[in-house]
């Protein structure tokens, strides 16, 4: 996996401990970009530190349960994704633009103490995150895909570049349609934690498809 300027081959190349940075409803997948608006203090600092060191932030969600630590601080989802930091801006007002790019998922196997002014994890990589499988590629139901998608757009009166969509290769398609569809927490997490790509792409629809039959009433919509 490359991301800007850097190769990550095998878990050996990253690192076990990491900041993370926890968003609800955030998704991030290998090889898709993350835009962040970073205006809190301590991720201020994360970001700052990150830029110094390895450039690698983990994004997570807070446990879907609302569960929280002692301290008060939400429990963190078991599967993240780590990024690489690869654009950065100030905005003069306090807060960093920055945009990350998935690595590879990972699991949380413990959270870290001491004094760091953010959260910190050990964590395990995702094996098979690093490989490209082209068969697992080729299984996705591109068809259903993008009449599901199409679908969606015309049930919300929104547009497309079909023309790149088309062109788009079966992993990158799923992983950004994954990343932008406008759905909540737990759809967010079962897309990140879906075992394979055609997986991936198997639950979108279904997601997509509750939506829109859900919403049938009031749009009109139908993916006859």
């Amino acid at each position: 996996m490359q991301a800007g300027n850097a190769h990550y081959n095998k878990a050996d190349d990253l690192p076990q401990s990491i900041p993370v940075f926890p968003l609800a409803a955030a998704l991030l997948l290998p090889g898709g970009r993350l835009p962040l608006n970073i205006f809190e203090p301590r991720y201020l600092q994360m970001v700052d530190d990150a830029l110094g060191r390895d450039r690698l932030i983990g994004m997570v969600q807070p446990r879907l349960d609302g569960g929280l630590k002692a301290n008060g601080e939400p429990e963190l989802c078991q599967v993240g994704c780590l990024g690489r930091l690869t654009s950065f801006a100030e905005t003069g007002d306090g807060r960093y633009l920055i945009s990350l790019q998935g690595i590879v998922r990972f699991r949380v196997l413990e959270e870290l103490g001491g004094r760091c002014a953010y959260r910190r994890c050990r964590v395990a990589p995702f094996a098979s995150d690093f490989g490209e499988d082209e068969d697992e590629a080729a299984a996705v139901d591109r068809k259903a895909l993008l009449k599901t998608f199409k679908a969606y757009l015309d049930a919300n009166g929104l547009e497309a570049d079909w023309d790149s969509i088309r062109k788009a290769e079966n992993a990158t398609l799923v992983n950004a349609l994954s990343m932008m569809s406008p759905y909540g927490a737990s759809e967010k997490q079962a897309l990140l934690e879906a075992p394979d790509l055609k997986t991936r792409a198997e639950t979108l629809v279904a997601i997509t498809e509750m939506l829109l039959a859900r919403n049938s009433d009031e749009t009109g919509s139908s993916l006859q």
